[in-house]
């Protein structure tokens, strides 16, 4: 039975990383994927498939990656949550932890595996993020925005110590993604 899918992908239409959405939606639809959909140009895309287990849902992941990097020319890591799994991560963030300011930032990186032997709390060394708590496959950071600008790559940070691949959205920007996908 097909259910609908979020795959996140990284770096996405950033530092010349160019990937053209409907140039993306013809390459999901050409590998047997229905009803592609893609949600703002930051490489959100949703599609309808059946996917029994772990197994498949790793093999569609690097089938993906590999038609992106023959297309794009760029490694493209890419993560791919069921729309009940993306609801039960945002279910589960611990943001009410932190008081909001205008300069707070909440993600969610979305990991490609745990982050085994974490120890929390994590900070970033200048302080910039700081990772609040984990699920298996997902990391709660909240960030600073210092002198205007978000310092620090947390998902860069979290492949390095941890060996996993990631890619982050804002909180709020993470409903939004779920809201569309959700969409008939």
């Amino acid at each position: 039975m097909n259910q609908t899918w979020i795959m996140f992908l990284r770096a996405v239409n950033v530092g010349g990383r160019k990937v053209e959405m409907a140039r993306l939606r013809t390459l999901l639809t050409g590998m047997g994927l229905a009803r592609v959909r893609s949600y703002i140009a930051s490489g959100n895309v949703f599609f309808d498939a059946d996917l029994a287990g772990p197994r498949e849902r790793a093999e569609l992941t690097r089938a993906v990656e590999a038609r992106l990097l023959a297309e794009f020319g760029f490694e493209i890591p890419a993560v791919l949550r069921s729309t009940a799994e993306v609801e039960a991560a945002l279910a589960a963030a611990p943001f009410d932890q932190v008081e909001p300011t205008p300069d707070t930032r909440f993600s969610i990186a979305f990991l490609s595996g745990p982050l085994t032997g974490l120890t929390l709390p994590l900070r970033s060394p200048k302080d910039e993020w700081e990772l609040l708590g984990a699920t298996a496959g997902e990391a709660y950071l909240v960030s600073w925005r210092l002198n205007g600008r978000v310092g620090g790559n947390p998902v860069a940070a979290l492949e390095k110590a941890f060996g996993v691949k990631g890619t982050a959205r804002f909180f709020h920007t993470t409903a939004k993604i779920l809201a569309a996908a959700k969409q008939p």
